[in-house]
């Protein structure tokens, strides 16, 4: 089993910097502070980013062309307290020419599916989880379709085939 510890300090008003064990940081903020996304908001970045380079890691072995990618992600939170996430859409935004939708539906089930980590801890819990994709030519054309929705109380073991 891996440990994984951050240590987070607060450094001023709301502002914390969470520190990895090799030093690296994020700092989190309120919004009257600004010095960084809410701590709700970092939960959205972990699942982008967790996804993302699934995604962008089996795209290019696949040797998938694109000249640009980038993940959305929106929440609809629950406005009385705890205030938690209930749903979130992830949409993989995938930009050039040429590329595969098969292959960008099959990376992204993958990741939503059996490789990230963060997207099965949320869809283990309370937040149904819609993972999607749009590929955009350089002509301006757009190719869109949703792939896997997971959660809530989805077990969290892989579900990929």
């Amino acid at each position: 089993m891996t440990v994984k510890q951050l240590s987070t300090t607060l450094e001023g008003n709301m502002r914390f910097r969470a520190e990895n064990e090799a030093g690296r940081t994020l700092v989190m903020d309120d919004y009257e502070g600004g010095g960084g996304p809410s701590p709700i908001e970092t939960i959205l970045a972990a699942l982008a980013g967790c996804t993302g380079m699934d995604v962008v890691s089996i795209l290019r072995k696949k040797r998938v062309p694109f000249s640009s990618y980038r993940v959305e992600t929106t929440a609809h939170q629950q406005e009385t307290y705890p205030q938690i996430f209930t749903r979130v859409d992830v949409v993989h935004v995938v930009e050039g020419e040429g590329v595969s939708p098969e292959a960008v539906h099959r990376a992204v089930q993958l990741s939503a599916l059996k490789y990230c980590p963060v997207s099965a801890m949320l869809a283990a819990g309370t937040v149904e989880i819609h993972h999607g994709y749009r590929i955009v030519s350089l002509d301006g054309s757009t190719v869109e379709a949703e792939c896997v929705v997971r959660g809530p109380n989805a077990p969290a073991e892989a579900l990929a085939s």
